[in-house]
């Protein structure tokens, strides 16, 4: 009597958690109506900081230390580049500062965003070179944190049999020496309590810790998307995917709600779809995990993606032609039902259009990353050559002892010359690549705001500033540092373009994105 008791109460939670499962992966969808509000809203709060530190002294280290340290911390699970860029800054403040503990923080922190890039050996190198004694506990747990995930992180990587319990053992020591300098009631304590549990297949000790958190503790977004997808691997290595997807949906929505594009959840989220057979979410959320992989630029989580999209894709393209053919053949014997079958005949041909546009934007970008290897290996084998050229060149100075000699031939090297070749080089690939991309741009123009070039021109900063932007680069400072030209210029450069368009401000660079290629 007690065993069908305990079945029966066994199939009603499972039925209840695939309930509220599917619950969840509603809400979410309807979250990710609502992403690019979440986005533009991190957006703004970044362009405030960035306000902030231009108009701070550049004498005034302590505020600026400050702003560049909330930046970073902004940036770090949002955008790689930017977040790598504004450490580096962070760390040459530091140096000035000749702040010991500002040095450290910001090593740290530059080992965190390594380890989020899947650069193991990089944040190894980073970190295990740093002298932590003496330093603010808060430093020195963050510094073990990061040291344990990436030797966890190491051993599910290699998966091998010898590696990855040592990799296992060097994590559980370092998660100790965190939980060492911690409260044991606070979150990092009982969170690397769990984690280390989990690695160590202590199952009960890890189910107690996590669940604590997410039933007892009031969690950040960021939080409870970390300690979600924490424990949501479990349920995946038991086999047991409505828990798993559960989880996985609270984090993704955590996710979206904090703007973090640095997560594994809502991949992790598609393939657990997929394996129980809902194609369609699955290949929504596949989706949006390869569109937040490209946001924030880390190359492991695009291969991780990468690798699971096309199955994913394929399944939904012969899902959708699977329908067709059934509607075809109820059309054909079942005339009374023709008008609904006309109806789903629509619907299957929009979707079929959208994963047509799909397939051609993957196309361009293969088209524009193509040509552009190339690009790249030529424009780098010119100069290796230049380099080769001027070092045999002085090298032969030094052996005839001819030193006056070498600084004429350094002060030979025309810098503003090379730059304009390099230049001309950039104008001439990506006007293949889109050559009507200066005609569709002055049609955003009066006739009397439209640009003239100059005899023998190609495109001028304007130009260049826009096509970048066509080729996704955004980020203003990165666009900025290929121009050579401040960050406050490319600003105002973009402003007085579209205030002379007769595009609205706000669609203007979706229209620049519109241009087609060849």
């Amino acid at each position: 009597m007690k065993v069908w008791f305990l079945m029966g109460w066994m199939l009603l939670t499972t039925v209840a958690m695939a309930a509220s499962s599917d619950s969840l992966l509603i809400r979410l969808n309807k979250t990710i109506d609502r992403k690019e509000e979440y986005t533009k809203t991190k957006l703004n709060h970044l362009e405030d900081l960035h306000q902030q530190l231009n108009r701070t002294p550049a004498r005034d280290d302590e505020s600026r230390f400050h702003l560049l340290q909330e930046i970073s911390e902004e940036y770090k699970a949002f955008i790689y580049d930017s977040a790598f860029v504004n450490i580096q800054k962070l760390q040459r403040l530091a140096y000035k500062m000749n702040d010991p503990v500002r040095i450290s923080y910001a090593r740290v922190k530059l080992g965190f965003i390594l380890l989020s890039s899947g650069m193991f050996k990089e944040t190894i190198d980073t970190l295990s070179r740093m002298r932590v004694q003496g330093l603010p506990d808060s430093i020195r747990v963050d510094y073990y944190a990061i040291l344990a995930r990436t030797y966890y992180d190491l051993g599910d990587f290699d998966r091998d049999g010898f590696y990855t319990q040592r990799y296992t053992a060097l994590g559980n020591k370092y998660v100790d020496s965190a939980k060492a300098l911690c409260r044991p009631n606070d979150y990092n304590f009982v969170y690397l309590s769990g984690l280390k549990n989990l690695k160590n297949e202590n199952t009960r000790e890890a189910l107690a810790n996590l669940n604590q958190l997410l039933n007892e503790y009031k969690l950040t977004p960021h939080q409870l998307a970390v300690t979600a997808s924490t424990l949501s691997y479990f349920y995946i290595s038991r086999n047991e995917p409505d828990q798993a997807i559960h989880l996985l949906a609270q984090a993704a929505i955590a996710d979206i709600i904090s703007a973090t594009k640095e997560t594994a959840a809502m991949s992790s989220l598609a393939e657990q779809l997929y394996n129980r057979g809902d194609l369609m979410n699955a290949y929504t959320f596949i989706q949006q995990a390869m569109d937040d992989a490209i946001f924030y630029g880390a190359r492991q989580r695009k291969v991780q993606v990468g690798s699971i999209l096309p199955v994913i894709a394929a399944a939904k393209v012969h899902n959708v032609d699977e329908q067709r053919r059934r509607w075809l053949i109820y059309s054909t014997a079942l005339t009374v039902l023709a008008i609904l079958v006309i109806v789903f005949a629509v619907v299957i041909y929009k979707q079929l259009e959208k994963l047509k546009r799909t397939e051609k934007a993957l196309l361009e970008a293969n088209t524009i990353k193509e040509e552009y290897i190339g690009y790249y290996f030529n424009i780098n084998s010119e100069y290796l050559g230049k380099i080769e050229a001027f070092k045999k060149a002085v090298e032969m100075k030094l052996i005839t002892k001819k030193l006056e000699d070498i600084k004429f031939i350094v002060n030979n090297i025309n810098v503003k010359k090379e730059r304009e070749e390099l230049y001309f080089s950039f104008d001439k690939v990506f006007l293949k690549l889109f050559p009507d991309f200066i005609t569709v741009f002055n049609s955003y123009f009066k006739e009397e705001d439209r640009i003239v070039l100059k005899e023998g021109q190609l495109m001028n900063t304007e130009l260049r500033i826009f096509a970048l932007i066509r080729m996704g680069i955004h980020d203003t400072e990165k666009i900025a540092k290929i121009l050579d030209y401040s960050i406050n210029t490319i600003y105002n450069y973009k402003a007085r373009i579209k205030g002379k368009s007769i595009v609205p401000n706000e669609k203007f660079e979706q229209k620049i994105m519109e241009i087609q290629t060849v």
